[in-house]
């Protein structure tokens, strides 16, 4: 029988997580260096892609989930008792959840359905409505562009689940109570991050978040604050705090911490930090690997896309249907810079789940399954009319 030594336990935990601020400083300072005294056109490229990820997507991303999260916490708001209360509302709440940026309205609306409290119709509107982390990125640079695809996909979210709830019944791949008490028994070891590390998070968001929303009204801030020693503050203050989010995001995949989705158990602080570094890091893979392929292949895609522009839709339809933000975030990247029409976009935004559909995927796989296709049903027919119309001219008006 072997017995548990926390000294020994201890001892072989890694120096990273042992000293995660002082490792966070020696990335900082590396950081610092290497835009001081390099100049490379790839490092360029990893410095711009990484500042602009935080100042144009981090501190918008933070801003708003400390918002959302504040009212959720102070409000005492309880979507449960919420739907229960009012039943008429289910399937419309739902979707108006899951259009919101970000994935913490749908996985909300996934906790009720893993708990046995909302139809298989209340699913597929909240996958159907999500656009997932993309949305943050989406919204932070085409404001009114997202607006409309956030809109869209809450009405069509709306049309699904009340088509699916008529099709198989309110009561269609609904948990059965064993599956419920599997989903809350299994439990594992939470990574728990430094609090200095947080605090030093917080010293570059609070003025990360005022930034970004002047570099969003087009201020020009290197113009107060250039000096002979740095060309370029804004880059350099977005380029290390965006350096810190992804080590924060990074460290604990990098020694085999499961990835837990914040909730109300969490404290405000831990919530915000943890979501913002969690799209960050997407953000900023994203941009590398468009912003690197291009560079290093010397390719046009936007030639390419153009010359199969029926096909992109469908393209992006079928990453929708990949599980998670990333995939989602990069097909938001591509559309931004020009890559792919606003067609290929929302049938994207419709058919992706987000990350939104882990944990219906954990519990019960053939209702995640059903749910993500039916999502992309809509999104097919949304997508090839918006092109035919809109982009193709193919009907005229």
């Amino acid at each position: 029988m072997t017995t548990s030594n926390p000294r020994f336990n201890d001892l072989t935990k890694s120096v990273l997580i042992k000293h995660q601020l002082i490792a966070a400083n020696i990335l900082l300072f590396f950081c610092v260096l290497a835009y001081i005294n390099l100049d490379n056109e790839v490092l360029n490229i990893i410095q711009s892609s990484v500042a602009d990820a935080y100042i144009a997507v981090s501190s918008f991303v933070a801003g708003t989930l400390l918002i959302f999260y504040s009212l959720e916490k102070f409000l005492n708001f309880d979507v449960g008792v919420f739907l229960k209360k009012y039943p008429k509302l289910e399937i419309i709440g739902c979707s108006f959840l899951g259009a919101l940026p970000g994935c913490g309205g749908a996985i909300i609306v996934m906790t009720q359905y893993t708990r046995g409290k909302i139809s298989f119709g209340s699913v597929v509107a909240t996958l159907t409505a999500t656009m997932g982390d993309a949305a943050f990125l989406l919204i932070a640079k085409k404001p009114l562009v997202g607006l409309f695809v956030r809109t869209t996909g809450f009405l069509v979210g709306i049309i699904s689940g009340l088509l699916v709830n008529l099709l198989h019944g309110k009561f269609f791949l609904r948990l059965t109570g064993c599956q419920i008490i599997k989903r809350y028994a299994s439990t594992s070891k939470k990574y728990k991050q430094s609090k200095n590390l947080e605090y030093l998070w917080l010293f570059f968001m609070l003025p990360g978040i005022v930034i970004g929303i002047l570099s969003a009204f087009q201020i020009d801030l290197n113009s107060f604050f250039t000096n002979r020693f740095v060309k370029d503050p804004v880059l350099l203050f977005g380029f290390v705090a965006g350096s810190l989010c992804f080590f924060m995001w990074l460290l604990p995949l990098l020694h085999g911490y499961k990835i837990h989705i914040s909730d109300n158990n969490d404290t405000l602080k831990n919530r915000t930090i943890s979501d913002t570094n969690f799209v960050t890091g997407w953000v900023i893979l994203a941009f590398l690997a468009f912003e690197l392929s291009v560079h290093f292949s010397n390719i046009d895609l936007s030639i390419i896309f153009n010359t199969y522009l029926y096909l992109v839709p469908l393209i992006s339809i079928l990453i929708g249907l990949l599980p998670g933000c990333g995939p989602q975030i990069l097909v938001t990247t591509m559309y931004l810079s020009g890559v792919i029409p606003l067609s290929a976009q929302l049938g994207n935004a419709i058919s992706n789940d987000g990350d939104a559909l882990f944990p219906a995927i954990a519990i019960h796989p053939k209702a995640a399954l059903i749910a993500t296709l039916y999502s992309s049903i809509p999104a097919f027919i949304i997508s090839y009319l918006y092109l035919f119309i809109f982009e193709a001219n193919i009907f005229w008006f």
